[in-house]
């Protein structure tokens, strides 16, 4: 029964977010489970496409460049082999993989990053986006989406990192000035970039931070 119930609730508030973000410009859909996911976005990326990945425990975690890579895909990850040379390619890819730190309920993706390749990639660049995020991304406010960023997301995705920041130590943030400090580059997008093919799937469990 409060299975039931948690299912419905994810399901209103997802479907409220993909009818704001098609308003807003966005190809938007939904999913429930996370099988029903991966097969949308496998059925968005042309095979022997060149395809970027952003810095998202969520697409990794669903083992997508696994996936795409025996499609015969080419795919960029952002960190290996060439950190630098990686991030400067993935804007200019067939398609870009992505998460985003939060979702408002009225159709807007808001992320964060430390070196800005992913928020730039995000706003630019690739000829089509696909960002994919889990239910737990969905907030209902663009002020409660920068909080979200600063006390979840932040903290979390620094101590993955192993960076040696404020947050690590006491699980949100300070507006700390350390050179690890990953809150950097905001990028807020309100409405679909112009000329852009872009496609947000959300999926029904919690994915990433």
């Amino acid at each position: 029964m409060h299975e039931e119930i948690r299912e419905w609730y994810n399901r209103e508030l997802a479907f409220k977010a993909v009818e704001a973000l098609r308003r807003n410009g966005f190809n938007a859909q939904y999913f429930r489970r996370i099988s029903e996911a991966l097969q949308a976005v496998l059925e968005l990326v042309p095979e022997n496409s060149v395809v970027g990945i952003g810095g998202s425990t969520t697409v990794r975690g669903l083992g997508i460049p696994e996936l795409l890579s025996k499609r015969g895909c080419e795919v960029i990850l952002h960190d290996y082999p060439n950190t630098f040379e990686n991030r400067r390619r993935t804007l200019l890819v067939d398609v870009f993989l992505s998460s985003v730190n939060a979702i408002t309920l009225d159709g807007k993706l808001v992320s964060l990053d430390a070196v800005g390749n992913r928020v730039a990639a995000l706003a630019f660049g690739p000829k089509k986006t696909v960002v994919v995020a889990g239910i737990n991304k969905l907030v209902r406010s663009l002020d409660e989406a920068l909080w979200r960023i600063k006390n979840v997301s932040a903290p979390m995705n620094a101590k993955r990192l192993n960076r040696n920041t404020p947050c690590t130590l006491n699980g949100y943030c300070v507006d700390c000035n350390s050179d690890e400090r990953l809150c950097r580059t905001i990028l807020i997008l309100e409405k679909a970039p112009k000329l852009s093919d872009f496609n947000v799937i959300i999926v029904g469990e919690g994915l990433g931070f």
